[in-house]
């Protein structure tokens, strides 16, 4: 990482974090390039320059935190709310492995949950967020690494995890996709499973971390979802995905939305390169429909009517 030239550092992004997947061993730093924390450009004096700015922007939103508290504590009955709701959501958490042996500090998250929603107007606390931010926090070693990590990832999946920002758009998309590729459990869902794609929000909500049998499999999707490959909007691939792990069940038992719901909050302990493939799979399926565009960006604006599914194509076929 530290080695790599820029012209390199692109080539490096996409082989590293995307077609092999990112060791463990070098996670903590090369998720700091997938988010932006730091420049892929950047010389290592101009990495740590970068780190002790971040560390102190964020010791001052600490100290900013401090003072107004109390006038947050007695004006605004929001955050009284928030903050109940994080305490009980952290106290939920098992901060301990099989062994015993203590895995994050309670008292350090609920810091850092409390002061991104202080700071972080876009995306409100929501249950979730203690979760994500809980990942993080295994991953880094310094609270300021985490929040800014958490602010940064926030931003890079356009806040797609955001229930007033993205949830809603994912789930519009993912009803589009079925209907699109799959007319007849598409007719199911509006059926006898109707109101099943609008139920399923809390796939978007955690990220999918539910899913997954490790953190290692959660950190592999997200790492994904950073590079933007192969599309953007990913996620809802993903999601479709899931679902067709479930098509021949719900449809051969006719099921209704309560036993659907069921069944996919059944899908746990998945392996994330297995869900990865088959995403990509739905990709390609799109390209060779030609439900996708040949080239460019379908999202911008000034080129016909708003697409059903907005996706980017690669990064080196839009620029060809």
């Amino acid at each position: 990482m530290t080695t790599l030239s820029p012209e390199n550092s692109l080539s490096a992004r996409w082989s590293a974090s995307f077609i092999l997947g990112l060791h463990p061993f070098v996670r903590t730093e090369a998720w700091k390039f997938l988010t932006g924390y730091y420049s892929w450009q950047s010389s290592q004096d101009e990495r740590l320059t970068v780190d002790s700015a971040r560390r102190k922007n964020y010791e001052a939103l600490c100290e900013m935190y401090e003072k107004i508290q109390p006038l947050l504590e007695n004006l605004h009955r929001n955050f009284m709310e928030t903050r109940n709701n994080i305490a009980y959501d952290i106290q939920k958490l098992h901060d301990k492995d099989h062994l015993g042996n203590v895995l994050i500090d309670k008292k350090r998250l609920e810091k850092i949950l409390l002061l991104s929603y202080v700071c972080n107007t876009q995306a409100e606390y929501q249950q979730g967020f203690h979760e994500m931010v809980m990942l993080f926090q295994l991953m880094v070693e310094h609270d300021h690494e985490t929040f800014w990590l958490f602010q940064f990832f926030l931003q890079k999946t356009e806040h797609s995890c955001v229930i007033n920002i993205g949830v809603g758009k994912n789930l519009d998309m993912l009803n589009n996709l079925i209907d699109f590729l799959d007319p007849v459990f598409a007719e199911h869902l509006r059926g006898k499973g109707a109101g099943t794609v609008q139920s399923l929000f809390p796939w978007f909500c955690f990220c999918f971390q539910r899913a997954f049998k490790s953190f290692e499999d959660v950190w592999r999707l997200w790492e994904v979802l950073l590079t933007g490959k192969p599309c953007r909007n990913f996620q809802v691939l993903v999601a479709y995905s899931m679902l067709q792990m479930v098509r021949e069940q719900v449809l051969q038992e006719s099921m209704t939305r309560d036993d659907i719901i069921l069944a996919c909050n059944n899908l746990i302990d998945l392996d994330a390169d297995v869900l990865i493939s088959a995403a990509c799979l739905i990709y390609a399926e799109l390209i060779q429909r030609g439900l996708l565009p040949p080239q460019g960006d379908c999202t911008a604006r000034g080129h016909g009517p708003r697409p059903w599914f907005p996706v980017s194509l690669p990064v080196d076929q839009a620029q060809d």
